[in-house]
């Protein structure tokens, strides 16, 4: 196994494209190097980013937050700009491992990692996170719920990775949350996690939403029918428990010994209801 540490994009894209047998990002780690020492896989090449000053920072620019494929979710949680303007983002960030897990752990790796129970990954789609991916034919940017294709699989190709994550600018009366159910009080994998993002006027009225389901599909949901039950409402009881209908019936979990289908499907409407409230209050204070 080869490890190699470049200090421009440039360079991490020649790397991994010139590699022929097998090759890893390392950002965090903290996914990686369990599946390392496991022996669950083996690599012939891993490319260290860290020492990438640019994906290193988080950056105001004219149409949102970037935020660098190895910045910790720690820092994400301590950058005033970020928790004020995408809280449900961030307090999924915050979720991913303990403490220290935290002043590692990266929401590139985490969306990389294409778990279907990844905890910041629905609040990022929910906010319509753009990711940047650099490869040998430049850069393009894709909505982030088209990375993950399966659990394990991204949309990647060859010599490509995410540098870096962008969290749109929002418009005035938006915000988000995120929530999630774990058998443990901490540091557990997602039974259910739901990550909603609502805009309303100054009438209290939701204009627009967007509804993500974790840990109940292959990846993660995008549920319109959820986010239609809120638009045209004020959240009220009626609009709330259509939002959870819409989501129970969206969801097609698997019987585990974390959890049964019809669990998770109860899960996600009751979680869906809560995040949604959260969102909307903050929504209204972001008028």
């Amino acid at each position: 196994m080869r490890y190699e540490s470049p200090t421009t994009v440039e360079a991490a894209v020649t790397l991994l494209a010139n590699e022929a047998g097998k090759a890893h990002i390392l950002a965090g780690g903290t996914d990686l190097l369990v599946r390392l020492r496991s022996g669950f896989i083996e690599p012939d090449l891993i490319v260290d980013l860290k020492r990438i000053d640019a994906l290193k920072s988080i950056t105001m620019e004219s149409d949102g937050l970037r935020v660098g494929a190895a910045v910790p979710s720690a820092m994400l949680n301590e950058h005033a700009d970020a928790v004020a303007g995408w809280p449900g983002v961030c307090e999924a960030a915050i979720l991913i491992g303990s403490t220290q897990v935290q002043g590692r752990a990266t929401i590139s790796g985490n969306l990389c990692n294409a778990s279907p129970a990844a905890d910041s990954v629905p609040a990022m789609v929910a906010a319509r996170a753009i990711a940047r991916i650099s490869g040998p034919q430049g850069m393009r940017d894709v909505p982030v719920e088209e990375i993950a294709t399966g659990p394990g699989k991204t949309s990647l190709a060859k010599g490509e990775f995410v540098d870096s994550i962008l969290l749109p600018k929002r418009a005035p009366g938006t915000s988000d949350a995120y929530l999630r159910f774990i058998p443990r009080t901490e540091m557990d994998i997602a039974v259910v996690g739901v990550g909603i993002c609502v805009t309303v006027d100054k009438t209290g009225t939701c204009t627009a939403a967007r509804v993500a389901l974790g840990a109940v599909a292959a990846k993660i949901l995008v549920v319109e029918a959820a986010a239609q039950a809120l638009i045209g409402t004020k959240g009220d009881e009626a609009a709330l428990n259509a939002l959870a209908a819409a989501c129970s019936a969206a969801a097609t979990p698997i019987d585990d010994k974390r959890g049964t289908v019809a669990f998770r499907k109860e899960i996600a409407g009751t979680l869906a209801k809560r995040a949604a409230k959260i969102a909307l209050s903050r929504a209204e204070k972001n008028l």
